[in-house]
């Protein structure tokens, strides 16, 4: 029971001394919200008639479609050429463009995203707020909201999207009994998890087609303000239909890029190829006096909007820069809103990181939270053992009587 408490005792102030530092950095922000009723009262729905796009639909492609020499990106973004990219951003009252899914019958069903037919079902009856996250190849362990209330319980669809590989590593009981609606999904269309992830984090309009409003977290994030709150505190209230943090550190696209070579978050060639590519269609250098936002980098983890056609398209074109270049959001992010800016009303709003943190709590992602737990276990049992404390006082004698003897030298 003493080594048990003493176990306890040592986890308890490493992470105290391990997170401090962290924690202070990364402090959440005051954020005011309204009460939960207040709300809802708020909320508006924008209309689409005075919108330069009437409707948005999506381009799909046989399965015996011949991939061209210089095509990059994917059966399931369908294979858009560089005319294709180009045409998309070019703005019609009737659009038809390409969105994922090309191949299979639907969204759902073979088209390398395939879920239950009672759970597609029950997304196309989400007619309002969807809550939706995503957790693929058991990256994250799954969160269940807090602090939601009894109308957001009622009103609000809350769907988790996970792989057979995650779903078998998943309580059972809070599967039942969660908030969360976990959604099983196979024949995943990429071999990279992290991109897979993509898939429902830009493309909700097209799995909650009917759809209003949608809050996406990150599998690493745990909601913990009810969902009304925080679509009227960063929507609502800034008459904007499209709403994500800017990244707390970085503003400049060239930046990020070369942070994330420095992680290995993707190999550099690419990364070098997707940037030269941006920078030759004039993408240049972050310059705060000269852009009309606080950054070109979001942070990404959080993105809170409104479904209409011109939210949708911009998620689109994002999507299809995601599946031709690499996975990493952050860098595209930027050279399809400045493509679109002018062109349409997107009114979008970078709010504050540490705003985000006050809604939404990160963990560690699974592999490194399992390493630091063993790496703290065997630091604390070491600590609370005889044989190593007393080998560990012998050594820092023995250092002293060797110090001691070497200064009795030099002083001879």
């Amino acid at each position: 029971m003493v080594i048990l408490v003493k176990v306890s005792n040592f986890l308890l102030l490493q992470l105290t001394k391990n997170e401090l530092g962290r924690a202070l950095i990364f402090a959440a922000c005051p954020v005011c919200y309204l009460p939960v009723k207040k709300a809802i009262s708020e909320m508006h729905i924008s209309s689409t008639m005075d919108l330069p796009i009437h409707r948005l639909s999506y381009l799909e492609e046989s399965s015996e479609f011949e991939h061209e020499e210089g095509m990059t990106a994917t059966s399931f973004g369908g294979h858009p050429s560089l005319e294709d990219r180009k045409d998309s951003y070019q703005i019609h009252k009737n659009m038809k463009i390409h969105c994922g899914f090309a191949q299979g019958i639907k969204p759902g069903s073979r088209s390398g995203f395939d879920i239950q037919e009672a759970d597609w079902d029950d997304m196309k009856s989400c007619t309002g707020v969807v809550v939706a996250s995503a957790i693929f190849g058991n990256y994250d362990r799954l969160k269940q909201p807090v602090n939601v209330s009894k109308e957001s319980s009622k009103r609000v669809c809350f769907f988790m999207f996970v792989d057979e590989e995650t779903h078998q590593h998943l309580d059972t009981y809070e599967i039942e009994h969660g908030i969360w609606r976990v959604v099983i999904v196979r024949n995943l269309a990429y071999e990279d998890a992290r991109r897979n992830g993509k898939i429902p984090k830009l493309l909700l309009h097209r799995l909650f087609p009917n759809a209003k409003f949608s809050l996406w977290i990150d599998g690493k994030l745990k909601l913990v303000v009810d969902p009304y709150q925080v679509l009227e505190r960063f929507l609502w209230r800034r008459n904007v239909n499209i709403a994500l943090s800017r990244h707390y550190r970085r503003f400049d696209v060239f930046v990020e890029a070369e942070a994330n070579k420095a992680a290995r978050k993707y190999d550099n060639a690419t990364i070098d190829a997707q940037i030269a590519f941006y920078q030759s269609e004039g993408l240049v250098p972050y310059n705060r006096k000269k852009s009309l936002f606080p950054s070109d980098v979001p942070e990404g983890c959080v993105i809170i909007r409104e479904h209409t056609p011109v939210t949708n398209l911009f998620m689109c074109l994002w999507f299809n820069e995601v599946d031709r270049f690499t996975s990493r959001d952050q860098l595209s992010f930027a050279a399809v809103r400045d493509k679109l800016i002018g062109k349409i009303p997107l009114r979008l709003s970078m709010f504050l990181d540490c705003e985000r943190r006050n809604f939404v709590v990160q963990e560690y992602h699974r592999d490194i939270l399992e390493q630091r737990s063993i790496s703290l276990m065997h630091s604390a049992v070491r600590s609370t053992d005889p044989t190593f404390l007393t080998s560990k006082r012998h050594r820092r004698s023995s250092n002293r009587q060797k110090i001691g003897s070497e200064s009795i030298a030099a002083a001879m």
